[in-house]
């Protein structure tokens, strides 16, 4: 009898922490570029559904309505925290779909809206009756690199800060060996993306990175992506070099 209570005891455990692990969710987090609404995508069948650009509206292809998302524009560190609206198909290439007035309090570029998502747990401190919580981080100066060029005039010489282009890679995976990053890279090389498009690097001791890129080019990055997308790699990370 002792036996078969302490038998019980054991089975009851087991299922408790199976059903622990069960239910532990990883928050959502990713970086890439956000499509900004537009009805002609909608009437081009682009897009599934539709949104108001005048209101603060995001949509996305695989969280569920009304679950919080934290915005970021990584340019400027503006953010903002606002629940999904619906659920929206659209091209993978994206992350998410946001209206112009996101993208207004984002700042965001129009031809490189590129930002980092971090989904974010209901908690007392978000107020549900309203939709969206602003913030701004603190104020920063810009801190993109830049590089000086001189320009010699007949009596000063000044110096004119422009700013460095921006760079995008596609993050393909990781791997625990260097072998292994180059086998996939021949394959995909003989049959699905440009030669000499991917690389390695080494990122610690047991972890190599195998990447597409830097791009310059949305249009060169977008096809490279789409490239990737037909050998069955989906939801790929799109990094913005240092």
């Amino acid at each position: 009898m002792r036996f078969s209570i302490v038998f019980f005891i054991l089975i009851l455990a087991s299922c408790s922490n199976g059903t622990l692990q069960k239910n532990t969710i990883d928050p959502h987090s990713s970086s890439g570029f956000a499509l900004i609404y537009n009805e002609e995508d909608y009437n081009q069948k682009i897009i599934s559904a539709k949104l108001k650009n005048s209101e603060l509206e995001i949509a996305h292809r695989t969280i569920k309505k009304n679950s919080i998302l934290k915005i970021t524009n990584p340019e400027n560190k503006k953010f903002v925290e606002l629940k999904v609206s619906k659920k929206i198909k659209y091209p993978s290439f994206f992350k998410i779909i946001i209206t112009e007035k996101v993208a207004e309090e984002l700042g965001l570029s129009k031809n490189i809206p590129f930002v980092d998502i971090q989904e974010k747990f209901k908690n007392k401190s978000f107020i549900a009756k309203k939709a969206v919580t602003f913030f701004e981080e603190k104020k920063v100066s810009d801190k993109a690199p830049v590089t000086k060029v001189k320009i010699n005039n007949i009596s000063t010489t000044k110096e004119v800060k422009t700013k460095k282009t921006k760079k995008f890679s596609i993050i393909v995976g990781d791997f625990y060996s260097k072998e292994s990053a180059e086998n996939l890279i021949d394959t995909l090389e003989h049959k699905y993306v440009k030669k000499g498009s991917l690389k390695v690097k080494r990122v610690s001791k047991n972890k190599f990175r195998l990447s597409a890129g830097p791009y310059s080019s949305i249009n060169t990055l977008k096809k490279r992506y789409f490239e990737l997308n037909k050998y069955g790699f989906e939801d790929l990370d799109i990094k913005q070099n240092d």
